[in-house]
């Protein structure tokens, strides 16, 4: 693991303000070791400053609500640069990278909702995070007697505004049954929040991919960013088995059979765990052959 990197995150996941853009290029670093972050938030800049100018003239033209400004954003974002969801490559971890999306335009939901959010912090807008199951989304507060949610935001599909029946309609899309609507799942999300589905969803990839060195180091930053995880630790501990770090794995997942059992376990906890014994005992076979 390029170590740098776990501190490089963690700097900017903890610094001051709500900014995204140096933690995403971080991550981005993964797939491009040879990154330089500093055009890209640049770029970002140069973007917010366009974007600001949209907001000032749609007041200009009398529409001073935060739907107006949000319907600037769009028509800035969208119809004139023609950001859009990438559907072809949805599964290439590029479309997770933030500086591939900045260049191509193009990204999945979050890495576009990344974009969104950085544009519209730099043009003096709040826009957050939505965590949805399935489908990460943005939001905007709205000033209304009736509070609400606000307006609710899809960058993935040219910032279409979304009702809670269409949100309704989304997760059951994604999700199906196993998750009830509340709307609870349209709160805003913290940094953290973000930056941990952000390395979920690129470790899904590199594992679907094979790519266990990239997965392993995923799952390094994201055992920085939340500790406490025993699933990254077990996760750690099966990729350097699949990598034949013989001491790694051992390390990993013995400590995590000790935790694990510390708690009640069901049907499905003692067969995975039976299974991870599996593991330890021929790794503890194949130390004892090298003595």
């Amino acid at each position: 693991m390029r170590k740098h990197l776990v501190e490089e995150l963690a700097a900017a996941t903890n610094a001051p303000g709500t900014g995204l853009a140096q933690a995403a290029l971080v991550i981005a670093g993964i797939e491009f070791p040879k990154l330089d972050p500093e055009p890209y938030l640049a770029r970002l800049d140069e973007l917010g400053d366009n974007t600001r100018c949209a907001i000032a003239r749609s007041a200009a033209a009398g529409d001073t609500s935060a739907l107006g400004c949000i319907k600037a954003v769009n028509e800035y974002l969208f119809d004139e640069l023609k950001f859009a969801g990438d559907r072809e490559k949805y599964e290439d971890p590029r479309s997770s990278c933030l500086n591939e999306v900045l260049d191509r335009r193009a990204g999945i939901p979050i890495t576009l909702a990344v974009v969104y959010m950085e544009v519209a912090r730099r043009a003096g807008l709040q826009v957050d995070g939505v965590n949805f199951p399935g489908h990460f989304l943005v939001r905007c507060p709205e000033v209304s007697s009736r509070g609400g949610a606000g307006l609710i935001i899809d960058p993935f599909h040219g910032g279409a505004l979304l009702s809670e029946p269409d949100c309704r309609l989304l997760l059951q899309r994604h999700v199906g049954a196993e998750i009830a609507f509340s709307k609870s799942l349209l709160a805003p999300a913290t940094r953290l929040q973000i930056v941990v589905r952000m390395l979920l969803n690129l470790k899904r990839l590199y594992v679907h991919m094979r790519s266990f060195p990239q997965a392993r180091d995923v799952t390094e930053l994201l055992l920085a960013m939340t500790p406490s995880a025993l699933s990254e630790l077990r996760d750690r501990g099966l990729l350097a088995y699949h990598l034949n770090d013989v001491t790694g794995a051992l390390r990993d997942l013995q400590t995590y059979l000790k935790l694990a059992s510390m708690g009640e376990l069901d049907k499905d906890a003692r067969e995975e765990h039976e299974q991870i014994w599996e593991h330890v005992k021929t790794l503890r076979r194949r130390v004892a052959s090298l003595n």
